[in-house]
């Protein structure tokens, strides 16, 4: 009889090793999918809360030309609107926030510290995320125009001349140039999910007061 039971467990061994396989090739997908579920709805929220805080800033900037004054869009932010991007064929708009702090870049563009402000001499540099504010850097072809709105209501027009890929420590921009520049930077490349180095560099000069 000793055999027979030898056989015995190692016939239930081999049936709980075939249950957990099954009961893996169950849960597995099911795992899967509420990763994906999770992930999804990550990328939904940040979606969502930059479109939300883009109808703030908007607001908020405004009332920043109506007023004269800086005008933050919710009473605990501490950065405040100053410029709005435009890119008329395109239909992208964005509004530009101080500075460039990861709180500032999750909700709009941050204009660059130390870079002057748009239609100043020099190179005024605005940065935000590839996927969500300056998603739109993709679709804009050498010779569109670019408006810039300031926060006291003047409008220049940029017309973008060319783009080059750099690391996050080397662009090379000289921000107190004798030039009338813009450089509109975001990460590289723009269908990557995880950090780079690399960054995403929009040029343009300045063609005048915009005429639209």
């Amino acid at each position: 009889m000793m055999p027979h039971k030898k056989n015995g467990l190692l016939r239930f061994a081999r049936n709980d090793e075939e249950y957990e396989i099954a009961m893996t090739r169950i849960i597995a997908p099911f795992l899967l999918a509420f990763a994906g579920l999770v992930l999804f709805g990550q990328g939904a929220y940040i979606h969502a809360k930059a479109l939300l805080a883009q109808v703030l800033l908007d607001r908020a900037f405004t009332a920043t030309i109506t007023t004269g004054r800086d005008v933050k869009p919710w009473s605990w932010a501490d950065t405040w609107p100053v410029a709005r991007i435009e890119v008329k064929r395109i239909g992208a708009s964005a509004i530009v926030l101080a500075g460039s702090s990861g709180q500032a870049l999750a909700f709009g563009p941050g204009h660059i510290e130390l870079t002057p402000d748009a239609g100043e001499r020099g190179v005024a540099v605005y940065s935000a995320h590839r996927d969500t504010h300056f998603r739109f850097l993709k679709d804009i072809k050498i010779g569109d125009e670019i408006a810039v709105t300031r926060r006291d209501g003047k409008v220049f027009r940029y017309r973008a001349d060319r783009s080059s890929i750099v690391r996050f420590d080397a662009s090379g921009i000289d921000p107190l140039t004798d030039g009338y520049e813009l450089v509109l930077s975001t990460c590289w490349p723009f269908n990557a999910v995880t950090p780079g180095p690399d960054r995403y560099l929009l040029h343009a000069t300045l063609i005048g007061p915009a005429q639209w």
